[in-house]
This record gives structure tokens, C-alpha cells and sequence, in this order.
């Protein structure tokens, strides 16, 4: 089975949109959304919320990639938060269906018979931070049981809403994010813990992936029945697939998804600075293709057809443009469909 090569989805803005006109924006959007507007008629939404996300888009589909993840551009806990915020002041943790929605799935979805005749059907990747990571910015380590419910059953319907299924875009995957996990967690018993990660995974119409930064209690959610995919990164963490086996997976009846290109954009330019390269161009941000390359045999040996999914460690937000992150989204697939 050919690996299938995804990104896990924060990108830079353009380097012509400030990141304060562009937060305003994002949250002005999702108003008038949630109010039945165009969002394409109102022109400071048009010009810095959807033609930015659109434009950004169709950069990371014109990278080859073979699931594509919407431009994750807005701070990720916030996309979640900012309508739990509005539930918690009406007295509850449960999000509305109705407000439960992302706006860069919105526009993908009006643009999508645009989109597709450019490039195709979209096969599209949505990313959300789960109940843990929000419960841990909201509340804290401390478990309230009922609480952590409720906030993935808002997270269930943030990822439910996002499944599109027409002649233009399919969501392939949904991909629930809890980079704490391992590092920093809520005290309370793995049991419990697996419960709430079943409420939020309890949807269906795409493949549901649960992604990690640290692969040390990976092995943990091998029982959690809803996820189909667990990910980790390993190209800037080498140590993390030492802790997953393909033998784990096989009992588990589960697939991988292993990041195989470095995305640590901090500790890449503190190298740089080290090699007295102080304004890197695109070409030297990115990885050669060869490294790339070496790490997805060696974890494609030891996973075999249990590693389904392949592409980048996490998001490329943090990037300093658009041109090197997608560089680097083409160069991982090369290194991934080279003959």
C-alpha cells in the first residue's frame, strides 16, 4: 500500500497580511458566519480572512501533498476556545452545534467547485486541538470528570461539522491534536482519560487521526477504539519511534503516521547561526530531500503497511514565509513517492 503524504497544518501568513489584521479578521468572519453572511461581500473580511486562506491553500495543493490540511492560520487553541468562551458565559462547556464549525472549512467549502477544477477533487485534512490540550489552557491539571466531558463533546462536534463529503471535497481525515500528552497531563487515570478520547473520536466519514509531539505514552491510546491513526514526530524527535512497535500496532489492529521532515524552525536557524548563515534562503532552511528520504525507509521497514500516513513533524506556522514551507511540504513528497 502506497504511504499517503499529509501535513499536519499551521502555515505562515503572507508576508503582506499583518498578524493582527488577520486575527481581527478571523474572529469578524466567524461572526458573520454564524449569522448567515457572505463573508466575500464584506471587503476588509474578503480581503484578510478569505483570500488569504484561499490564496494559502492553493499554495500548500500546488506542493503535491496527497491530503491536504486547510491553512491553520489562526492560533489553534483559540479557534476552539474563543466559542467556549461564549458557551461558559451562557453557563455551559458545551459549544452549540450550530457555532461549532471552523471558518477555513467554510471557505474551502464555497470555493471547492473552483478549487477542484483547478486541481482536483480535495481530499482535505482538519486539525483541532483536543479535550486535554483545551482542558489543560481552560482549567488545568486538576480533573473535573463531568468538565473534560463536555469539552469533547464540543470538540465531537467541531470535528463531526468539518466532514464534508461532495463532488469537489471529501475530508479524508480528522485529526485531533494533544501535543501535552507525554509532557505535561491532567491527573487523572488513563482510563479516564481514554473515555473522553473516545467521546471526541464518536463521529464518522473520515479516517481519525490522534497526533503527538512526544510518542512516550503513545502506547497508551492503543486502545482507544475510535482512533484509526496515531502520530508522532520522529524527524525532530529521532528518540520517539522507540517507543511504538509494529508488533503494538498489529494487537491494536491501528496504523501510523510518522513525521519524517524537520519543521523545528528554531533549533534549524540556531544551526544555521552557528554556521555564520544569519538570513537563510528557502533552499537552506530545508532539509535535502536524501534526509528525508532515509528516514521515511527507515520507519516504512519497521512499520511496513501498519504506516499509512507520512509527511512533516507538526504545523509550519512559526516558518518565516510561505515559499520555504512549501518547499519543504515539496520536498517531503518527493522524498516519500521517489521511485
Amino acid at each position: 500500500m502506497d504511504t499517503i503524504v499529509d501535513d499536519v497544518g499551521s502555515f505562515p501568513l503572507p508576508s503582506t497580511v499583518e498578524r493582527a489584521t488577520f486575527n481581527k479578521a478571523y474572529g469578524l468572519a466567524r461572526e458573520a458566519i454564524r449569522n448567515g453572511k457572505d463573508i466575500r461581500k464584506d471587503e476588509f473580511l474578503l480581503d484578510n480572512f478569505h483570500k488569504v486562506t484561499l490564496e494559502s491553500f492553493k499554495t500548500k495543493l500546488s506542493s503535491g501533498l496527497d491530503v491536504v490540511n486547510y491553512p491553520q492560520q489562526y492560533d489553534g487553541i483559540k479557534q476552539v476556545s474563543d466559542a467556549i468562551h461564549i458557551a461558559m458565559n451562557a453557563g455551559s462547556f458545551i459549544v452549540e452545534d450550530k457555532e461549532a464549525f471552523l471558518p477555513e472549512v467554510y471557505v474551502i467549502k464555497e470555493e471547492a467547485k473552483n478549487l477542484s477544477e483547478e486541481f482536483g477533487k480535495i481530499l482535505l485534512r482538519i486539525s483541532l486541538f483536543g479535550p486535554m490540550e483545551q482542558y489543560l489552557k481552560e482549567i488545568g491539571t486538576v480533573p473535573y470528570s463531568d468538565v473534560l466531558e463536555n469539552f469533547a463533546e464540543t470538540i465531537k462536534r467541531f470535528a463531526k461539522n468539518s466532514v464534508l463529503n461532495t463532488k469537489y471535497v471529501k475530508t479524508e481525515v480528522v485529526s485531533i491534536d494533544e501535543p501535552s500528552y507525554g509532557f505535561m497531563n491532567i491527573t487523572a487515570g488513563t482510563d479516564v482519560l481514554i473515555d473522553v478520547l473516545e467521546k471526541a473520536f464518536s463521529f464518522h466519514g473520515a479516517v481519525r487521526q490522534i497526533h503527538l509531539h512526544s510518542a512516550t505514552r503513545l502506547p497508551d491510546l492503543l486502545c482507544v477504539k475510535n482512533v484509526d491513526v496515531l502520530s508522532f514526530e520522529y524527524a525532530g524527535s529521532p528518540r520517539n519511534i522507540d517507543s511504538v512497535t509494529k508488533k503494538m500496532l498489529d494487537g491494536a489492529d491501528k496504523q501510523i503516521r510518522v513525521g519524517i521532515a524537520r519543521t523545528d524552525i528554531d533549533s534549524i536557524l540556531a544551526e544555521l547561526q552557528e554556521r555564520n548563515i544569519p538570513s537563510p534562503t528557502p533552499e537552506q532552511l530545508v532539509e535535502d530531500k536524501e534526509n528525508i528520504r532515509r528516514r521515511y525507509l527507515f520507519a516504512k521497514e519497521k512499520y511496513g503497511d501498519r504506516m499509512t500516513f507520512a509527511g512533516p513533524d507538526c504545523g509550519l506556522g512559526g516558518w518565516p514565509s510561505q515559499e520555504a514551507a512549501q518547499l519543504l511540504l515539496k520536498r517531503t513528497v518527493a522524498a516519500v513517492k521517489e521511485n
